[in-house]
């Protein structure tokens, strides 16, 4: 194949428009001009002198911010993949100043970046007018842990609800029937398939799915206390969270109670983030296999930047269960009993 059918082939046009935009022509809509030179970008091609752009080729990595550890992780592993492959990452987090995900795919898109990836986000919550824009423009693009569904877009995940199946199932090997469970915001895509987890264990085990001991709230540690403390007062013996953050709140939650952890309340954290194994006592955590979701999230771009035909099915990763000291066999509390 030509580098000009090529071309052609990828943004949809004819070998004659792919011609045009070359050499400058008139008579050509800017998002077509766009296609084509993102196609150009996509195959590795020089453009013409007059269109050409400085430094290597571009790849955007959107984070919702680095505050959670999980985050930087993943921009470690996928910014080093990149680099090792030709292509130059940019990072891109979400501020509270007001720097959000619609501003930096605009500036991504100026920059004539040759790809996306997108972790733990969802560039369909960036805007309509921007998720036009990449679908127009035919650029590659990988979501993982996506937060929401996007069905035509390759995405890579953690099996969020098969992790909460294996804490609530672990837990209840230890006697506990008053399960808690912590999640992000509502609506929030794994959040929500770890509730689907839950609501699974609890049809499997007779326990049932309504008694009130889910909460949702902020991906923070003030997030996991303040959920913490309602769950508990409300009769959890154990309390599965949706982050490591979420966590160490819970715990903190649960000291100022005066319950022990584990002794009086288990509490298990989700990604298994930097310093989980030397926290007091050490978090028993569900592990994200942050190495292999991120080489499956590059192989999916590299494809995409090839030509090649990409898979749009969701792959999903097994998390596994780490087991440290913060859960213990139930021991219920007088308010309980």
């Amino acid at each position: 194949m030509t580098r000009l059918s090529a071309v052609a082939k990828y943004a949809g046009v004819s070998e004659a428009t792919v011609s045009r935009v070359l050499n400058g022509k008139p008579g050509v809509a800017q998002v077509t001009r766009e296609s084509v030179l993102t196609a150009l970008d996509v195959f590795g091609f020089v453009r013409p002198q007059p269109l050409r752009r400085e430094g290597g080729r571009l790849i955007g990595l959107v984070l919702p911010d680095l505050q959670n550890p999980i985050f930087p992780a993943f921009a470690e592993v996928v910014g080093v993949a990149l680099i090792q492959r030709g292509l130059v990452p940019v990072l891109c987090t979400r501020t509270s100043d007001s720097v959000s995900e619609a501003n930096y795919i605009e500036m991504l898109l100026a920059q004539r970046v040759g790809g996306i990836i997108f972790v733990g986000s969802s560039y369909a919550d960036a805007g309509a007018e921007q998720g036009r824009q990449l679908t127009a423009r035919k650029l590659p693009i990988v979501l993982v842990n996506a937060a929401d569904e996007n069905l035509d877009v390759p995405r890579v995940s953690v099996d969020d609800a098969g992790a909460a199946r294996q804490a609530f199932e672990h837990l209840a090997g230890l006697g506990h029937r008053n399960i808690g469970l912590i999640l992000g915001p509502t609506g929030h895509l794994p959040s929500v398939r770890k509730l689907a987890g839950f609501v699974e264990f609890c049809q499997a085990s007779g326990v049932p799915a309504d008694n009130g001991l889910v909460d949702h709230t902020a991906f923070t540690v003030e997030g996991g206390r303040g959920a913490a403390n309602r769950l508990i007062a409300a009769g959890a013996t154990a309390l599965v969270c949706a982050s490591d953050a979420l966590a160490l709140g819970a715990i903190r939650a649960a000291r100022r109670r005066g319950h022990d952890v584990p002794r009086d309340i288990s509490v298990i954290g989700f990604d298994d983030s930097m310093f989980m194994a030397v926290t007091d006592p050490p978090l028993t955590t569900l592990r994200q296999p942050v190495r292999a979701i991120a080489a499956a999230a590059v192989t999916s771009l590299m494809s995409q930047l090839n030509g090649d035909v990409v898979n749009r099915n969701e792959v999903l990763f097994e998390a596994e269960l780490v087991v440290r000291g913060t859960i213990g066999p139930c021991r219920l509390r007088p308010e309980v009993a």
